[in-house]
């Protein structure tokens, strides 16, 4: 008896929880929505951040990545890259003089504009930092956690961007 108040209490009940779940304003990610269509990019084709902010731009199926001028369209935005740099520094020594601790960082400071020069995201600086222990037994196996922390820094900032990018609001 028992058993069968709680099966419909609990069957009665659901349909009223799953109401105050739509109304506490949850929602999944969704691609986001740019107000421009092509963006000029200088970053080289060597540049890892730029081949990944490549994919991920046009990943969306809505932007178009060019390295042209005349390939920008009426609704193009031309991104100034203004810093792209990689730093490692020692911020740890032992008592013996050996290296015990690195800094990784990444600094990105760009600006976004239209053709016609009018700025829509003014100087901007993005900066990602890592702490790498370091261990001269184990050298090959720090480069390669030094090259996943580089990635995953890469990964934040393009990220950033893209974000950066979808809330510009109009041309």
């Amino acid at each position: 008896m028992q058993r069968r108040f709680f099966i419909a209490t609990l069957s009665a009940a659901a349909p009223v929880s799953m109401l105050g779940l739509t109304g506490c304003g949850f929602a999944l990610r969704k691609a986001p929505d740019f107000a421009f269509t092509t963006l000029l990019s200088p970053l080289p084709e060597s540049s890892p951040l730029g081949v990944q902010l490549q994919r991920s731009l046009e990943g969306t199926g809505k932007v178009r990545v060019v390295k042209d001028v005349q390939q920008l369209d009426a609704r193009g935005v031309v991104l100034e890259v203004l810093l792209d740099q990689r730093e490692k520094t020692v911020v740890g020594l032992t008592a013996s003089g050996q290296v015990r601790e690195f800094q990784l960082r990444i600094r990105f400071k760009f600006r976004l504009r239209t053709p016609q020069g009018r700025e829509l995201i003014g100087d901007t600086e993005i900066a990602q930092q890592r702490d790498l222990s370091f261990n001269e037994s184990a050298v090959l196996a720090k480069e390669a956690e030094e090259n996943l922390l580089y990635r995953d820094m890469q990964n934040d900032i393009v990220q950033q961007l893209i974000r950066r990018f979808a809330a510009v609001d109009a041309l």
